[in-house]
């Protein structure tokens, strides 16, 4: 214990090291592999992310997450965050014998949503892993064909809040870490982010009468994470989409909503990025925002680009520098509470 808790303490962290706990990393493989070696002994990375090509069964997951922290460890690397999607219903990434839970939109009671986050934790917990990408908390929107109507608790902000309220208690009272999504709420969009840059017409007085109270729920339980959506909101920052846009992570879940723990961006492989942005330009904005975690989901160039932009960035003045060390500070945090 005394070891792990010396390799958390982010005040002795190198540039290296305070740029590695900003990425979170997908790769390729169902076993330890070079690939997972080099992000973590190389590029020092904070966290990975499993989806089905990493998943076998209980027995193959656990060992794949074992193997993932003794090599942190043996390197004087802080755990590592390993993330999956297990929303339920349309996005569960573990396939039987895992639970199988019929989706958000099929809740109809506290209960269901208590229940779902119950068992869940305690199969994550048991192969290894200790962050799940969930609850949703977009809104869904009766008057279009949303995008999240068949993901989303449904189309009442006080129904998704208090849904989203219970899973995000009962996981992390189970020791596993929430990340509330897609702030600041893509529920009346009809564009998929995967493959498009969506843009919303909407002004920041009626998200928040409808988009943002869940997730002012979800901060207000503390919730670990926030992920950002890849929509640009036009009436709040008609340049940059909620992932990259300083306005919304620092005016907006910064300082009107209160927030002081992990955002994350969505998936930069995704189209709306993408297509849009080459990885210098997304990662300038990233940490011109203060985004704590940049999440790049495939094995590719990427990757390590990334990671030394953002060395470049922290060896370039002291302020970046200084706005790193609080993120990764946040970033700690959270690995004491739930790693350690």
């Amino acid at each position: 214990m005394k070891n792990i808790t010396k390799t958390m303490e982010s005040s002795s962290f190198s540039i290296e090291q305070l740029a590695g706990q900003r990425l979170m990393a997908g790769f390729d493989g169902d076993v330890f592999n070079d690939d997972l070696r080099i992000l973590i002994c190389n590029l020092k990375v904070g966290g990975v992310i499993l989806f089905a090509r990493n998943l076998g069964n209980p027995d193959q997951i656990r060992a794949l997450c074992t193997a993932i922290q003794d090599c942190a460890r043996s390197v004087n690397q802080p755990p590592l965050f390993i993330a999956i999607d297990q929303e339920g219903g349309q996005v569960a990434r573990l396939k039987v014998p895992f639970t199988r839970f019929p989706g958000n939109p099929m809740m109809i009671a506290k209960a269901d949503a208590k229940h779902f986050a119950k068992v869940t934790a305690t199969e994550l917990a048991e192969v290894g892993i200790n962050m799940n990408m969930a609850p949703v908390l977009d809104v869904n929107c009766k008057a279009i064909k949303s995008v999240m109507a068949g993901r989303a608790f449904g189309d009442d902000p006080q129904w998704v809040s208090d849904l989203g309220v219970q899973v995000i208690r009962h996981l992390q009272q189970n020791r596993i870490m929430a990340v509330a999504k897609h702030f600041p709420g893509i529920g009346r969009t009809t564009a998929d982010s995967h493959f498009t840059r969506p843009f919303l017409d909407i002004e920041q007085g009626a998200l928040e009468q409808t988009d943002l109270p869940p997730f002012k729920a979800a901060v207000d339980e503390a919730v670990a994470g926030i992920m950002l959506s890849h929509i640009v909101y036009t009436g709040i920052d008609p340049d940059w989409p909620a992932s990259l846009s300083d306005h919304i992570v620092r005016n907006l879940l910064r300082e009107r909503l209160g927030y002081e723990g992990v955002i994350m961006t969505d998936d930069l492989d995704m189209g709306a990025i993408k297509k849009h942005y080459d990885i210098t330009t997304a990662i300038g904005q990233i940490i011109k925002a203060d985004v704590d975690i940049a999440l790049i989901c495939h094995k590719g160039p990427d990757i390590e680009t990334a990671y030394h932009l953002i060395v470049n960035a922290l060896n370039a003045s002291p302020s970046a520098k200084n706005r790193g060390v609080v993120s990764v500070e946040r970033i700690m945090r959270l690995k004491q509470i739930y790693l350690v």
